[in-house]
């Protein structure tokens, strides 16, 4: 395992559209592998393959109970709104006010291509539909209502 480099805004491959992974060999699970390191080591809750720059259906999300991983995931079901502050390994310093369901319900594939269904609400809900948005080049800062505001980061 090993970190990568986490892209940042402006650079392009944040805004295509992933593809769908088509079967499950070494070198994926060696990005899904790589992809839970740099999300821990940079203290995130989640992180898609386009921010390590690779055009690939896959997230990883721990919001503290452990990792999930979501190959090819499709939101099928949210409801409900909450509003809060959201920010992404890709705009580092930043966050914004953003609206999002409540509750999402997602169908993916784990590291085995094994299909199963997870469903969360507030903080793990937000993440899924977070995450999700990057597979289609979609970031939160074109959701963000008001500005983007400096965060400050405690230094562990």
């Amino acid at each position: 395992m090993a970190t990568r480099n986490i892209r940042e805004l402006g650079d392009e491959v944040l805004t295509k559209k992933c593809r769908e992974v088509k079967e499950m060999n070494d070198r994926t699970r060696e990005l899904i592998n790589d992809m839970l390191e740099t999300m821990y080591e940079a203290n995130g809750v989640g992180l898609a393959a386009p921010q390590v720059g690779v055009l690939k259906r896959i997230v990883v999300i721990d919001i503290g109970e452990g990792p999930v991983v979501l190959v090819n995931p499709k939101i099928v079901e949210t409801d409900g709104s909450q509003t809060g502050s959201e920010g992404c390994l890709s705009v580092p310093g930043k966050a914004g006010m953003v609206t999002r369901p409540n509750y999402a319900k997602v169908v993916a594939f784990n590291e085995n291509m094994e299909e199963y269904t997870i469903e969360g609400t507030e903080l793990m809900a937000r993440a899924i539909c977070h995450e999700c948005d990057h597979l289609d080049g979609k970031l939160y800062v074109d959701l963000v209502e008001g500005e983007l505001v400096d965060v400050e980061y405690e230094e562990e």
